[in-house]
């Protein structure tokens, strides 16, 4: 029997309609052929919809309650190569399951998630990925109201209201930050990505803080610093801070920010890792192929991928899967020849 979508608290056009003052027919005139209608009446039904928190249905004219065949996935960013195995991997398994994958990125920007959420509930995706556990509580309650299924991936919380398939993050950070300890290194430089809205990077922080205050380290606030997930402000950031009093060491909080920071140092003439050692997060692809290799936290994007693929889809088929809810995947220290013992 075909699963029934529940949308539970949805209003359809005739309640547009009747908010707007208009007719029904003028409200579908509105979606379908915007141009003929005309400005006022256009921003009059325009408000009603986004007051109740109306929905378009795309795929009104298909049968009802039958599958679409279609996975939405958001991602923050598809710039770098931080969630493109992660990606591949999703897709790949999708099509094994006979199910297509849309794809969104909100650049790290979280008030565009509501608009991207309502594009996708329009087109009546079956379920959908979102990366980590910060969101925008409305975009949430779109797709909680609409019974569509979540599941959050790359990270993990075993008390996640909704299924979960990623790593600890606060452990990676742990992780590689003893490993540099451990080489002799007290003067440390802290690099993480903005952790406002960014659960991933905000743990990593904390876990790399914390190993260091145990170590009995105290960095001050000109060694713990922000950058974007972006190789160029990296190489920026890094020229700054090796041009005067550099650190023996750098802790990134991704490996896209660690590329910049050897970047920088190589084009400043400063050797890695006999004067400066560097580690990174993620093991993203090019870590291991550039010179010097860069030591990290491989944390299994491809994995996550597959299984994130597996849940979405065991749910979204049979409204209840039989697979574990919450998945943890295992993480490992990389150490390659961008660090060394002091």
């Amino acid at each position: 029997m075909k699963r029934q979508r529940t949308r539970k608290g949805a209003h359809g056009i005739v309640d547009v309609a009747r908010r707007a003052g208009v007719s029904a027919a003028t409200v579908s005139r509105f979606y379908n052929h915007p141009d003929v209608v005309r400005l006022n009446t256009r921003m009059r039904i325009k408000k009603a919809a986004k007051d109740l928190g109306y929905i378009r249905d795309r795929m009104a004219g298909s049968l009802h309650n039958r599958f679409t065949g279609t996975i939405g996935v958001v991602i923050p960013t598809i710039d770098n190569a931080i969630f493109a195995e992660f990606v591949e991997a999703f897709s790949n398994r999708l099509r094994h399951h006979d199910r297509t994958m849309l794809i969104a990125s909100h650049g790290y920007d979280l008030s565009m998630e509501v608009s991207i959420i309502r594009s996708l509930l329009e087109r009546r995706i079956d379920g959908v990925v979102l990366i980590g556990f910060d969101h925008d509580p409305i975009a949430l309650s779109m797709l909680e109201d609409r019974g569509v299924p979540i599941v959050f991936a790359w990270n993990f919380d075993s008390k996640s209201k909704h299924p979960c398939i990623g790593a600890r993050n606060q452990q990676a950070a742990q992780l590689i930050t003893s490993h540099v300890i451990d080489l002799g290194h007290t003067d440390i430089c802290f690099i993480f990505p903005d952790t406002k809205l960014n659960d991933r990077a905000r743990e990593r922080k904390l876990g790399a803080l914390a190993t260091g205050k145990n170590a009995g380290l105290q960095p001050p606030e000109s060694r713990i610093l922000t950058c974007p997930y972006d190789i160029s402000a990296a190489k920026k950031l890094a020229r700054i801070i090796l041009s005067k009093n550099p650190p023996t060491a750098i802790v990134c909080g991704n490996d896209v920010i660690a590329h910049g920071v050897i970047y920088a140092a190589q084009s400043m003439g400063i050797k890695i890792p006999d004067e400066l050692s560097v580690a990174g997060i993620g093991d993203f692809r090019g870590s291991r192929d550039m010179e010097p290799g860069l030591t990290t936290v491989r944390i299994p994007a491809k994995r996550i991928g597959f299984l994130a693929a597996d849940t979405i889809f065991a749910i979204s088929s049979s409204g209840a899967g039989t697979l574990p809810q919450h998945q943890l995947v295992e993480i490992s220290l990389i150490v390659r020849k961008s660090t060394q013992e002091i």
